[in-house]
């Protein structure tokens, strides 16, 4: 009968395989470090450290102050209008926001150029189609400003 060998695996030391990654870890990670190194300098540069650390040792100073403002009346309504304002605006649809503001731009630098028109050109500007959209819009936004103003 064959006699069994002896075997006792070397105990695995993992203290080696960390220094054996950390000493390759410049090498094979050199454009990242540079990356995150420039990143720490600007921020240091700019006095993000430092403001980091007095907010830290500032902690429970900030705390009781979030905590007495948070009890003020004024504070809580003006949370709630926060919130409401994210709620209108999340639910606007951008694309005629971004069309408004491009028009708008354009509508104030043809504005500038041009001379105050007078009450008979305004008469006729208020009968173009989009001039009666626009009014139409205004007048349903002032009823519902009616509304709720109630």
């Amino acid at each position: 009968m064959a006699n069994p060998i002896s075997f006792k695996p070397k105990p695995a030391d993992s203290k080696i395989e960390v220094m054996r990654r950390l000493t390759a870890a410049p090498i094979d990670h050199a454009e990242s470090l540079l990356a995150w190194l420039d990143l720490l300098d600007a921020a240091h540069r700019q006095g993000v450290p430092d403001l980091a650390r007095g907010a830290l040792e500032a902690k429970d100073t900030i705390i009781g102050l979030l905590a007495q403002y948070s009890t003020d009346a004024a504070s809580m309504n003006a949370l709630r209008n926060l919130l409401a304002l994210a709620k209108l605006m999340g639910s606007l649809d951008p694309e005629p926001l971004s069309a408004l503001s491009r028009e708008m731009a354009e509508a104030t630098e043809s504005h500038r150029v041009e001379a105050p028109p007078s009450v008979w050109e305004l008469f006729k500007r208020i009968q173009q189609p989009e001039a009666r959209r626009g009014l139409a819009f205004l007048t349903s936004v002032l009823s519902a400003l009616g509304r709720a103003a109630k």
